[in-house]
């Protein structure tokens, strides 16, 4: 039994695990194990995710479930810890909230065994109070025998922490990305297939270099970044698929010592059952435990759709430029004002928010990459980074979600193109010279476009003057009519168009 200890700061109780009596703040459900990582770990103060506990909450009610099914945990205690675990998936909420009962540093113990005894603690400490006990009594020899819930032999049943954090790891992120970054990306990727059709008609002066390029359609630039997020839905179900592996089973090293040879796989198929997500049991346990590639191939998928977003973004930036002096191609919606010595001028806000929620995701995959890497993460028979790799990898999810939200609500809804400016650049751009290599040669279409840029006309003005009833390659009279046909922006833009060009 525990005893109360009052002082000025702070009111405790005693605990106890394997090293001893330890000290704990009196209204907090975690343990003696929880207490020495607070303690040992003061580090960052970032702790670790919630999207990590909550999938232990669901992950601790599915081994209770599968324990039972095998004959090793009685109703009882099965009815009593997913009580409890329901409580975590919530988030504690009438108790104070995770954070409270779930305080440990990212950079703690790397095997995440301080958060895997916290979650331990946390569960038999809330079934004390359902059975009407103090707090700390759990390991009460006397409360045991009469149906009480041992944190490490009920709640840890057939688990260790090198087995149940990774698989925490790879359940949390897949449920991050099919309930959040998922469906982000495909309302995106809808918006953008929506202005890809309204905007087809709509031609444009292309841009290669950052230099004037041959005709294109609004639409079909449109389309490609539209194109790119199905790219991304497409990676982030691979990405399910290789979080859909999971190291439940493996115990302590891979080798299921102390776990029922069932155990890995029938915990895989409850946790399908609960989240919808396809889940399986690894099939080698010792790369599951002792690697955490899988994690690292997630977190490259999560890059390459931040540098997805951050082109989307910086052209949408790029031809919103202006109003009256950049490319003006685009009216981006003015959200707030841009500047506190400038008036009336507005800036593309959302879209640098964005960029910067790349950069961040870039710098997470690195550590994340790091943490998987042998003689830093990946040593010998585990990974000890896990908490670090988590903590990077979830916090890209979330960001790449809230970032993809945040630009489709903010920017892409009250996007509008500027038809006249469009127009005027297209009559403007010497590229225009292209459609008349098949008509005059490469050189002479050169020369047109070198002249025209030093008199200051455009290319079609020139060609008027200059090739009109000269003869094209085959010997026939050019006229006006075949130049304005030749110059027509819109059979640029179509396969086989007129002219065609490299670089």
């Amino acid at each position: 039994m525990t005893t109360a200890t009052s002082s000025a700061a702070l009111q405790t109780r005693t605990e106890k695990d394997t090293m001893g009596p330890m000290q704990v703040p009196i209204d907090c459900l975690y343990g003696a194990s929880t207490q020495r990582a607070v303690l040992n770990f003061p580090v960052s103060g970032r702790i670790v995710p919630k999207e990590i506990i909550r999938a232990y909450g669901t992950l601790k009610a599915a081994c209770a479930t599968v324990n039972n099914a095998l004959g090793r945990l009685d109703e009882k205690r099965l009815a009593l810890i997913t009580r409890a675990c329901k409580e975590i998936e919530s988030g504690l909420p009438e108790r104070g909230g995770l954070e409270k009962h779930f305080p440990i540093d990212i950079y703690q113990t790397g095997s995440g065994t301080s958060t895997n005894m916290n979650a331990n603690e946390v569960v038999a400490n809330l079934i004390c109070l359902y059975n009407g006990k103090p707090i700390g009594s759990s390991k009460d020899a006397e409360y045991i025998k009469s149906g009480g819930v041992h944190p490490n032999d009920h709640v840890n049943m057939g688990q260790s922490s090198n087995d149940t954090f990774p698989t925490a790891m790879h359940l949390a992120a897949a449920v991050a990305i099919h309930e959040r970054l998922l469906p982000a990306i495909k309302t995106m990727s809808a918006k953008l297939d929506e202005q890809a059709k309204q905007w087809d008609k709509l031609v444009k002066i292309g841009r290669t270099h950052l230099q004037d390029a041959t005709p294109i359609r609004l639409g079909q630039e449109f389309s490609g970044y539209a194109s790119q997020l199905h790219h991304a839905e497409e990676r982030l179900h691979r990405a399910l698929h290789t979080l859909g592996e999971l190291a439940i089973g493996g115990t302590a090293v891979g080798t299921g010592i102390n776990c029922h040879e069932e155990f890995g796989s029938r915990v895989a198929a409850e946790l399908t059952q609960r989240t919808g997500i396809h889940f399986r049991e690894a099939q080698n346990h010792f790369e599951a435990q002792h690697a955490k590639d899988a994690y690292v191939e997630v977190a490259g998928i999560l890059q390459t759709i931040a540098v997805s977003f951050t082109k989307i973004a910086n052209d949408i930036r790029w031809l919103g430029s202006g109003p009256r002096c950049g490319i003006g191609e685009l009216v981006l919606p003015a959200v707030q004002p841009g500047s506190s010595i400038m008036p009336g001028k507005t800036n593309p806000v959302i879209c640098e928010s964005l960029i910067m929620v790349c950069c961040s995701v870039i710098g997470n995959t690195s550590a994340t990459m790091a943490g998987g890497l042998g003689g830093i993460g990946s040593m010998l028979d585990l990974n000890v980074a896990m908490p670090m790799m988590a903590h990077h990898t979830l916090d890209s999810i979330n960001l790449l979600a809230n970032g993809c939200e945040m630009f489709t609500q903010n920017l892409l809804a009250g996007l509008k193109p500027d038809e006249k400016r469009c127009a005027e650049l297209i009559e403007g751009s010497l590229a225009m010279c292209t459609s008349l290599v098949p008509v005059i040669g490469y050189d002479k279409s050169a020369a047109l476009a070198y002249q025209a840029f030093k008199e200051g006309k455009t290319v079609r003005q020139l060609a008027l003057e200059t090739v009109v009833g000269t003869n094209d390659v085959s010997g026939k009279k050019i006229s006006a009519d075949d130049i304005n046909t030749y110059l027509n922006p819109w059979s640029m833009t179509l396969p086989g168009g007129e002219g065609s060009a490299g670089g």
